[in-house]
């Protein structure tokens, strides 16, 4: 163990390796911008990414039903119906529920 440590003095009395520890260590831990905050930045970047993946599909989705309900009155009259439980004045609505 000893001849270790003598092997490794020579080094870390260098001047040029000191700030170059120094250095990573500041850059690694310390600094506004350190290694650790860039990766957690980087995972949310690819969260973001993928949910604003989701968001276009799921806009251009609902863009084109919204161009069918628009367009047709049979079909907006059906989705009345269906989402909102709207009826015409002489209907009765009866919802059955089914359970598991």
């Amino acid at each position: 163990m000893q001849k270790t440590w003598k092997k490794a003095i020579p080094w870390l009395k260098n001047k040029y390796v000191i700030a170059l520890l120094i250095f990573f260590v500041w850059m690694l831990f310390l600094d506004t911008h350190n290694l650790i905050d860039r990766i957690m930045f980087m995972r949310q970047i690819n969260r973001m990414e993928q949910d604003r993946e989701y968001y276009l599909e799921r806009i251009e989705k609902d863009s084109a039903r919204m161009n069918e309900l628009r367009t047709n009155r049979e079909n907006l009259e059906k989705f009345a119906r269906e989402q909102y439980l709207m009826k015409r004045d002489d209907e009765d609505i009866f919802i059955i529920e089914f359970e598991d």
